[in-house]
């Protein structure tokens, strides 16, 4: 039995490696790094590793659609693995609303203006799934949000969101060692 999904959100391709959009991808392939996994295409149009993390039966996946799809890969994955409770669901993406340097972890809420967010919460019909919300501040102005995400990153920036990517990291495995909860708990108080 599968404990958990976690999912991190991003774009296919390497065009899209290492922009903002992608820190969700980074996060995952860094958890499957950790525990030796190696993501492979699934059939669920997504990469996908089974993996025991903090001694939990976990999928870790990318989906292989572009972000504004991503909940075909999330649904497809969740009736597979027979997961029907939306908690046991992680989604690890960028989020605009927070600057560099600021990772938080919530339950459910709005989207933020996410399509990724939005797909899954489409064919979930629900909110209520857990996010790791990896700041990566806001465009200059409204219509450079695209430009933004999708840009690579470099310098001190780049450092930064590195670090967020492994405490995000760290955040998914206290979500499944402790719960969600704990996870606000401990690192939504960190600068």
């Amino acid at each position: 039995m599968i404990d958990a999904i976690v999912v991190g959100l991003g774009n296919p391709g390497k065009e899209y490696a290492r922009t903002r959009h992608n820190v969700g991808e980074e996060t995952v392939a860094r958890l499957a790094g950790r525990v030796g996994a190696k993501l492979k295409a699934g059939r669920d149009r997504a990469l996908v590793a089974e993996a025991d993390l903090v001694g939990k039966r976990v999928v870790l996946a990318f989906p292989t659609t572009y972000m504004n799809d991503s909940g075909q890969a999330v649904g497809a994955l969740m009736r597979r693995h027979r997961v029907v409770d939306p908690g046991r669901l992680i989604v690890v993406h960028d989020e605009l609303d927070l600057e560099p340097g600021v990772m938080k972890v919530k339950v459910g809420g709005g989207l933020a203006g996410h399509n990724g967010l939005r797909s899954i919460t489409q064919h979930l019909h629900t909110h209520d799934y857990v996010r790791v919300r990896i700041g990566v501040g806001k465009p200059r102005s409204k219509e450079h949000g695209a430009d933004h995400v999708l840009s690579k990153v470099a310098g001190s920036v780049r450092e930064v969101l590195d670090v967020m990517v492994e405490r995000a990291a760290d955040a998914v495995e206290v979500i499944l060692s402790d719960g969600a909860e704990a996870a606000m708990a401990r690192f939504n108080a960190l600068p």
